[in-house]
């Protein structure tokens, strides 16, 4: 599915989001800025599709950045588009190719629902983070105000899927979108999960009225 929609990717993203993702994605980056040393450090961008976000990651935060992606059609416009210096490796999410304790911070956007199991990705990335380092999760959440709610859901569950399905020329993959955001925990629930999988300090923010939100999580050192 990913591959079919991959060289439209970034254009629908933009395009269905009001470029509101762009930034949501530098909100990512400044936060995982403040976690890191004044020298920078090392950050592993874990489902990094088109390289988004590992370029993003890089400019702000000055840090060494790795991305991985299970998609090679993904991988190789992220390529064409990111610093030479960004590592980029084909990769299972849940079968990372890195030892434990490698990575300052660990990221993960609009990624996380789409693993066959949350709490297994979520294990995956702290094994991989180094004691006293830092994951941020970027996923789509659930808006806080029932107007809100009402007007993102007829969006998200009618108008996104007809849109992304004639310019994509893949409907499945703009109908899945909805669905498995439907079907991804909640704000609470996902911080409760994180805790679960052994990160302590987890704080979420609301973005855009909660139609995204950021969690932070901590390693213990």
């Amino acid at each position: 599915m990913f591959s079919n929609i991959a060289g439209r990717y970034d254009v629908l993203n933009h395009l269905l989001s009001a470029n509101v993702d762009k930034r949501w994605r530098r909100l990512v980056a400044r936060r995982v800025k403040d976690k890191l040393a004044s020298g920078g450090g090392s950050v592993l961008d874990v489902a990094c599709g088109t390289g988004d976000l590992s370029q993003t990651l890089f400019e702000v935060s000055g840090a060494r950045v790795v991305g991985t992606d299970f998609c090679r059609p993904m991988l190789k416009i992220a390529a064409g588009k990111v610093h030479s210096d960004i590592r980029l490796i084909e990769s299972d999410a849940l079968r990372l190719p890195f030892s434990d304790r490698s990575f300052d911070v660990v990221t993960i956007a609009f990624g996380l629902r789409n693993l066959s199991s949350v709490e297994e990705g979520l294990s995956e990335l702290r094994r991989v983070l180094k004691p006293g380092g830092w994951v941020a999760v970027l996923e789509f959440s659930k808006p806080s105000s029932r107007i809100l709610r009402s007007i993102f859901g007829v969006y998200f569950t009618r108008l996104l899927p007809l849109m992304g399905g004639i310019i994509s020329g893949s409907k499945s993959a703009y109908t899945y979108l909805p669905a498995s955001v439907g079907r991804f925990p909640d704000q609470l629930e996902l911080a409760t999960l994180m805790e679960r999988a052994g990160f302590g300090q987890v704080t979420y923010e609301n973005l855009t009225g909660g139609i995204a939100a950021l969690h932070m999580g901590s390693k213990a050192e």
